[in-house]
């Protein structure tokens, strides 16, 4: 007869994983609500930060063993603590009738002095903003084209000089670009090619004198706003422009652009919130606008009747041109006029009486 024996399982208490399991989870939880950002990088944008000029001080919180991601202008992952975004703007700048003391502020707070390479180690930066500063004399160096994870980069109006660097081509992830209002030259546009992911562009006051376009050159994005004035286009209308299908900002004024108004332009079926062709030798009749908010063409060679426009445009700008006949109907139609706030119309071949309609606008 065979015996069976059967063992009872020694009773184990679950009591102490209990415990360590909350443990765990309090110890998780409070590393990531205190998370401090790493330290390359903390160290890369304190090198940053000993070449520059901080006249205020508004820097004063990037201190070696801080948490830079408490630091003013720094922006990093919630999860990861690595810096993603540098905001470095000055104080806005304030309106001419402010007193001394606000311009004094906004002037010391405007940065300067040399840009480090250091700016390399933050490898998951993706927007950098040194706008409005003063970086004197200062070139846009070649390491930015090896920050290749930007999305956005603003170095607009912080007096930057000399040529821009051709490598910029290689950020294709790049969304927002603007380099305007600085000291620029190029005598190529090549580089642009390499911005696939471009959706603003502005290259104002660029120089580009020696620059020819080419005429059969299609650009690779689609940007709903490009601010190219003072950039010297001419003399022919750029034809790129042909192949842009979401733009609703467009300003290539002071161009140097000297030709016939292309049809293809006026019937593009983007639809325009703001508009500004001013100061070119541009010719041709207009008949209707598709704009919605702001049209500037003064100061060129336009003729014909005055354009039709939309119901919704507010400022609206013809000064300079050779516009004819009378202008009753841009006044006196009510869709025209409902929103209009600003018209300038002199020094056109405006002919006839002021309507009686004026008085009800």
């Amino acid at each position: 007869m065979a015996i069976t024996t059967m063992t009872t399982p020694l009773p184990v208490s679950l009591f102490p994983f209990l415990l360590l399991i909350p443990a765990i989870c309090l110890s998780f939880c409070h590393a990531n609500s205190n998370l401090l950002c790493i330290q390359s990088e903390r160290e890369a944008l304190l090198k940053f930060k000993n070449h520059l000029i901080d006249p205020s001080n508004r820097l004063s919180s990037w201190v070696k063993g801080g948490d830079c991601c408490k630091w003013i202008g720094v922006v990093c992952h919630n999860s990861t603590g690595h810096v993603n975004e540098l905001h470095l703007a000055p104080l806005s700048e304030p309106d001419g009738f402010a007193p001394y003391a606000e311009w004094e502020a906004y002037y010391n707070s405007l940065l300067g002095g040399k840009i480090n390479p250091s700016l390399l180690e933050l490898k998951h930066l993706s927007s950098l903003d040194l706008s409005n500063n003063d970086f004197s004399s200062i070139h846009i160096l070649k390491f930015f084209g090896l920050l290749e994870g930007l999305t956005y980069f603003n170095l607009s109006d912080a007096k930057f000089q000399g040529a821009i660097p051709h490598n910029l081509g290689n950020l294709s992830k790049l969304q927002y670009l603007d380099l305007g209002g600085n000291d620029l030259k190029s005598k190529s546009l090549q580089w642009v090619s390499g911005l696939s992911s471009l959706q603003y562009l502005d290259l104002s006051y660029a120089d580009l004198h020696k620059f020819e376009p080419n005429s059969s050159w299609i650009p690779p994005f689609q940007c709903e706003r490009i601010e190219l004035g003072h950039w010297h286009l001419g003399p022919k209308f750029p034809q790129w422009l042909k192949f842009q299908k979401k733009l609703s900002y467009l300003d290539i004024s002071y161009a140097g652009i000297s030709d016939v108004m292309p049809t293809w332009f006026l019937n593009l079926p983007t639809q325009f919130e703001y508009l500004n062709l001013s100061s070119n030798q541009l010719r041709g009749e207009i008949s209707d606008l598709n704009v919605t908010t702001t049209i500037d063409l003064s100061l060129n060679r336009f003729t014909g009747p005055l354009p039709r426009v939309l119901s919704t445009l507010t400022l609206l700008f013809l000064s300079n041109n050779s516009f004819s006949g009378s202008f009753s109907q841009l006044i006196c139609d009510a869709s025209s006029r409902k929103q209009m706030e600003v018209l300038y119309i002199d020094k056109n071949l405006i002919s006839g009486d002021i309507p009686d309609c004026w008085n009800h606008c």
